[in-house]
Formats: structure tokens, C-alpha cells, sequence
């Protein structure tokens, strides 16, 4: 078995960091089996690698290695890339077509972003690492395959598979044996010697002096955070070379590469609030609106009954518990008093065409007609001002709005036809 620095050696591996040692140790350890393995890891940190040692390493080295990024085939072309498809199966598939798994049989496929996978494509996928069958597309017709599976992923499957972007079930077949690979803040030691190695592979490509740090700067490059990790480390060292004249950096020059807001930084916490929380907010308001829409329900009926009746404190004994939830007090002078500024209105015939009817001859009063068109309107603007948030929070999209406010697309462009939004 080769040691861990001739596989670095042998793969262009730099670094000498104690967890980026024991990823690579496992990856040795592993390929003489067939078990399935995850790479996980931040964008850019080198997860490609351990599946290319699992590989070579593996009696499947003579064998094919197919690379799939998952993440950049689109969703309605996955499950015919990567398990081909019959003539006629859909539009523009003029003929078979064999797909990843079929030609890789006997050798490795490495699925990069695995989760992105569509849910469909993920039932796919594990018919294939339980009993190695899959069917084309268009096709009824079971084939076998064998093939080594090495995924990577840089998303946080476990909370994938809690919002169910990503099935539980195929997570733990893919995980048999779990590679991490860490973020380059964390192996501080191997920064500058990553970046000398790419300040001299960038000297010898574009023909010109290689470019050295001064102390300042190396201490500037250690503490930045590196969100891009090793990718990012590498386009830093390759816009150096080319732009600068002097190839000795300082400090200065260095910063004027490196984004000021990320700065040695700790990591940002995720303030975006999801679908549930957005749903918890509206029901809240929502409660909130019925429960002022009661109050002013029971607030018109107290002042019907105080402007039909014209006795106070007959309006105060027959309604007593209903006072109190209006005004809040077991105060019952505070009461009396508030009920005795309320100023009743005289009940005239011209005050028939205003408002309510009762019984088809009940008078009418503009005091009613008041707080109905208040309560109307209050309505009215909370729900104009729900549909303009959530419109704004979506960029206008429809179909995310209507699904955020709990109503239907049609519903939602009949209100803002209603609204001249």
C-alpha cells in the first residue's frame, strides 16, 4: 500500500494539515472494496481528488472513471444522462442513447453535488447501489450494471433531508464510509504553502518572475477566512502574477485582492427566514386581524344596544362581561364612565337609508356605518400591504407570492387587478 505522501505526491495533493492526512488515509484505506463513499467539504477545498485515489487504488483502475456534475445537467436531461434512453422516449431523442452507468460498468462514477439530485433521479439512483439494476428512459427493460459509486457534496445533507430535498434512505447508502474534507481556514499551515506553489505554476505559465510575500503579507493571507477555499486562494495567486509589476507584495497589495467584508470574519449566520416562517407570521396576523374584527363587531353592538335603549346603566348590567373584554378593567366606575361618554345618537328617519337593517324596518345610524367602513378598510389595506411584501420579497413572481400567502396564482392576479398593483 502507497504511503500518504507518495499519493500526494502522485495526485499533486499539497498540504500537511492532520485532517486533510487522515481524508486521504481513509480514500487508501477504502478503494480494495467496492463500498460506496461520501466526500464531503466546502466549495473548492479539493473533493475531486478522493475519488480519483479510490479509483487508481481500486482493481477497477483499468476500468472507466466517469466524472458527473450533478448540479450542472438539467433536471429534465438527468435521468437520460446518466441512464440513457430509447429512440423515441421524448422529444429530440431520435436514438438510443447509452447512458453514464451503462458505459461505466466495470469501472467508477463520481457524482459531484449529488445533492442537487432531483427527487425522482434519487429513486433512480438507489435501485442502483441496492441490487445494481436500472431502466432507460422510455425503456421497460431492467439492465445490470457495476460500477463503484463515489459521490461528493458541499450541502448539509442533513438538513437536505429534513426539508426532504434529499431521501434519508439514499443518503445512508451513499455514506457508507463518510470522507470530510476541511475548509482551508482550518489547515492555516498549508495557505502559504499552497499559494507559493501557485505563485510558481503561474510564474512558468506566463513566462515571467515569480512573485514572493513579505511577512506582513503572509500574515494578511493566514488570517483571511478564504470562503472560496483553495479556489479562491488559486485565482488570488494567478491575478497577482499577471497584474502586478513589482514581485515582491506587500501587505497593501495584497488587501487590494482580497474582499474587505470577509475579512478574518466569523461565519455569517443564515437570517433568511424560510417558507414555515413566513407561514407562522401570517397566520399570526391573520389572528390578529379576526381578533380586531370581533372586538369592533362587539363594539358596534354595544353602542347599538346603548343607542336603542338610551339608559346607561341598563346597557351596563345587561352587558357587563362584554364591557370588560372591550375596555379591559373589573374597574365598574372606570366602566360606567366610559360608557357614559359615549354620546348616543338620536335616531331620526332621515337615518334609514345610512346603514344596517334588523328586520327590514330597523332605523339606520351613521355611527354604525362608520365603524363598518373603518373595519372594511383596515382589512382591506393589511391585505394590500401583505400582497405588496410578498411580492417584493419574491421580485414579483406570482406563483412563490401566491404559495407564501396561502391563496391561489388566479386569486392573487384577480387582487392585483383589483388593487392597480
Amino acid at each position: 500500500m502507497e504511503s500518504i505522501q507518495a499519493i500526494k505526491q502522485r495526485f499533486g495533493i499539497i498540504g500537511n494539515d492532520a485532517k486533510l492526512n487522515r481524508a486521504i488515509e481513509k480514500a487508501i484505506q477504502v478503494s480494495p472494496t467496492d463500498i460506496s463513499v461520501l466526500v464531503t467539504g466546502e466549495s473548492g477545498v479539493g473533493k475531486e481528488s478522493i475519488p480519483k485515489i479510490i479509483h487508481q487504488l481500486s482493481h477497477r483502475k483499468h476500468g472507466k472513471y466517469i466524472a458527473v456534475n450533478c448540479g450542472a445537467i438539467p433536471e429534465g436531461t438527468i435521468d437520460s444522462e446518466l441512464f440513457g434512453h430509447e429512440k423515441g422516449a421524448f422529444t429530440g431523442a431520435t436514438q438510443t442513447r447509452s447512458g453514464y452507468f451503462e458505459v461505466a460498468d466495470g469501472g467508477t462514477i463520481f457524482l459531484d453535488e449529488v445533492g442537487e439530485l432531483p427527487l425522482t433521479t434519487q429513486v433512480r439512483l438507489l435501485r442502483v447501489l441496492e441490487n445494481g439494476e436500472f431502466i432507460k428512459v422510455g425503456s421497460s427493460k431492467v439492465q445490470k450494471t457495476n460500477v463503484r459509486i463515489v459521490a461528493a457534496t458541499n450541502v448539509n445533507m442533513f438538513e437536505a433531508i429534513k426539508k426532504e430535498k434529499f431521501r434519508e434512505d439514499l443518503y445512508y447508502r451513499l455514506s457508507t464510509i463518510d470522507i470530510n474534507i476541511p475548509p482551508l481556514r482550518e489547515r492555516k499551515e498549508d495557505i502559504h504553502l499552497l499559494f507559493r506553489k501557485f505563485a510558481s505554476d503561474f510564474a512558468l505559465k506566463y513566462k515571467m518572475p515569480t512573485i514572493k510575500l513579505t511577512e506582513d503579507a503572509v500574515a494578511i493571507l493566514l488570517k483571511h477566512r478564504w470562503n472560496g477555499n483553495i479556489r479562491q486562494l488559486r485565482n488570488v495567486a494567478e491575478q497577482i502574477s499577471v497584474l502586478e509589476q513589482n514581485r515582491t507584495i506587500s501587505a497593501q497589495t495584497l488587501r487590494g485582492y482580497l474582499p474587505s467584508s470577509s475579512n478574518n470574519l466569523p461565519a455569517v449566520i443564515n437570517t433568511s427566514k424560510t417558507e414555515s416562517d413566513f407561514s407562522n407570521e401570517r397566520e399570526i396576523l391573520y389572528k390578529v386581524l379576526f381578533d380586531m374584527k370581533n372586538d369592533l363587531n362587539d363594539l358596534k353592538k354595544l353602542t347599538m344596544e346603548l343607542m336603542k335603549s338610551g339608559n346607561a346603566n341598563e346597557v351596563q348590567k345587561d352587558n357587563e362581561h362584554l364591557i370588560q373584554k372591550i375596555y379591559g378593567t373589573n374597574d365598574n366606575d372606570h366602566i360606567e364612565a366610559n360608557i357614559e361618554d359615549l354620546e348616543v345618537l338620536p335616531i331620526s328617519d332621515e337615518s334609514k337609508s345610512i346603514d344596517t337593517v334588523e328586520d327590514n324596518s330597523q332605523d339606520k345610524y351613521h355611527f354604525a356605518e362608520e365603524i363598518e367602513e373603518e373595519e372594511t378598510l383596515s382589512l382591506q389595506d393589511k391585505e394590500l400591504e401583505l400582497i405588496k411584501k410578498s411580492l417584493e420579497r419574491h421580485n414579483g413572481k406570482r406563483k412563490l407570492a401566491a404559495a407564501e400567502l396561502g391563496i391561489s396564482e388566479r386569486t392573487l392576479y384577480r387582487k392585483i387587478k383589483q388593487y392597480d398593483l
